[in-house]
């Protein structure tokens, strides 16, 4: 990232990104071409829909190593893989996706991508609780898979970083809930993608001597003394 123009953030001396140019993205954010080694598990109760699914990943470059009917096979099969994402419709039969979910969040295994054929905030709020990445509501296409899993995997990561910085669950729970709310504020203000905002909290926390939770904070009482003033 290069150098910043003189616009801190109240009470925490942390410069703003430069608007309205982004952060460096690494060529690899703006391909969208997936490694050829990333390998997905897939569990949906209806066939055709998880064919078609397969095929959809697999002209994309991605690797299908598991498929499951139901959300007890799909946690057998996360736990034997051990996959590079794994995607879980919600209704299921023996264990649903949400549940499924909660079971391969709880071990860390691996990102999980939700497919739900609602849209309801309870539903969504739900399968984030348990933790889901992000979801796709059917009918879906090709053009809205492969967004879907760069989002699921990039907060994935996310977490993973916050799980290094913050070792209690309930703190880091309530950090991601903060780096989520500043991410959405750089990107509304500065135009940067989800990826980018994350990238520019974690460099600034580290540039800083700064928690990721410390930096989100101070971009978020910017932008409320901002938004106060206005008024």
């Amino acid at each position: 990232m290069g150098a910043v123009p003189a616009c801190p953030y109240q009470g925490a001396h942390v410069s703003a990104p430069e608007s309205p140019q982004p952060v460096d993205v690494p060529e690899e954010d703006k391909s969208h071409v997936p490694p050829m080694t990333t390998r997905v598990v897939i569990a949906e109760d209806e066939a055709l829909i998880r064919l078609d699914l397969k095929e959809m990943l697999e002209e994309e470059g991605y690797t299908v190593v598991g498929e499951a009917g139901d959300g007890e096979q799909a946690v057998e099969l996360a736990r034997e893989h051990r996959p590079d994402l794994v995607i879980l419709d919600v209704k299921m039969p023996k264990l649903d996706g949400i549940s499924a979910a909660e079971k391969i969040a709880e071990e860390s295994i691996a990102p999980v991508l939700m497919l739900t054929a609602f849209s309801q905030r309870d539903l969504v709020e739900r399968a984030r609780d348990a933790g889901a990445m992000a979801y796709l509501v059917k009918p879906f296409s090709k053009t809205d898979v492969v967004p879907a899993i760069e989002m699921a995997v990039s907060r994935f990561t996310e977490l993973k970083e916050l799980e290094k910085e913050v070792a209690d669950l309930t703190l880091r729970l309530e950090t991601r809930k903060l780096v989520d709310r500043a991410k959405s504020i750089l990107q509304t203000e500065y135009g940067l993608t989800e990826p980018a905002a994350f990238r520019w909290i974690q460099k600034t926390s580290m540039d800083r001597r700064m928690s990721m939770q410390q930096v989100a904070e101070a971009v978020i009482q910017d932008a409320d003394e901002k938004k106060a003033n206005k008024g």
